[in-house]
């Protein structure tokens, strides 16, 4: 029988790229997000991807998607994301009580409502696609760091808390990752500022990079689990070391 895989945060950048490299891998993908329109076309574009409409924020909606599936083999908690730059002592507690309900109390939402069908599969597969800023902190990164440090200590919890039992918890932390929207929100669609987080830098990693790491991990035989896989483009060497030709 055809493994389901689920991707949240499928309607751009690395959710899906995601979706179109398993699917390609021989999944039935299941690519959610709220933006139906775009999910639409993904699914349009791509043999083997349906859409489903999914708020990670809403219970109900958490809820009502995992009614809808049959089984879920591969969840990848792939939704996500930074507004704002303001240190801690600036910072706007709207902004990170937003990355908070996504990154985390999100991610908790879906992980809960699909766990059982993931330990149903048999050899479910558990991804969480965090962040270096999940390990590392950061001035400026204040919310987004607190949110993927938490996001972080759940993945290692599952992976304790679940031993014995027929899944793998995954963890994948990229750095710096240039794709059309992360910047783009991160900086309140200020598209100038945006550009210049990659200004310069020769081959920072795209959502086909990471997504072809989240395909390797979750096609490794049963008995192998990948904890943590960091993954950077050559050009930067850690938080602060950042090659650029300008």
């Amino acid at each position: 029988m055809t493994k389901t895989a689920v991707v949240t945060g499928a309607s751009s950048g690395i959710g899906a790229a995601t979706a179109r490299r398993l699917a390609a891998e021989g999944f039935d993908v299941v690519a959610a997000a709220r933006r139906r329109d775009r999910l639409d076309r993904l699914a349009a574009e791509t043999p083997g991807v349906r859409a489903a409409t999914l708020d990670i924020t809403s219970q109900a909606s958490v809820d009502e998607f995992a009614a809808s599936l049959d089984r879920c083999d591969v969840l990848i908690n792939n939704a996500g994301g930074a507004v704002g730059l303001e240190s801690v002592a600036e910072g706007d507690p709207a902004d990170w009580q937003r990355m908070y309900d996504v990154n985390v109390l999100g991610t908790l939402r879906v992980t809960q409502a699909l766990l059982p069908k993931l330990i149903e599969s048999g050899d479910g597969v558990l991804l969480m696609l965090t962040s270096v800023a999940g390990l590392i902190s950061y001035e400026g990164g204040g919310g987004y760091v607190a949110a993927k440090h938490a996001q972080t200590g759940m993945t290692e919890t599952l992976r304790l808390e679940l031993c014995g039992q027929p899944v793998r918890i995954v963890e994948i932390a990229p750095g710096m990752v240039e794709t059309e929207e992360f910047s783009l929100v991160r900086f309140r669609g200020d598209a100038e500022a945006a550009a210049k987080v990659y200004e310069g830098v020769p081959g920072p990693l795209t959502a086909d990079d990471v997504a072809d790491a989240i395909a390797w991990t979750v096609t490794r035989p049963a008995h192998v689990n990948i904890d943590r896989l960091v993954m950077r483009p050559r050009a930067q060497a850690a938080q602060y070391k950042i090659h650029r030709l300008t």
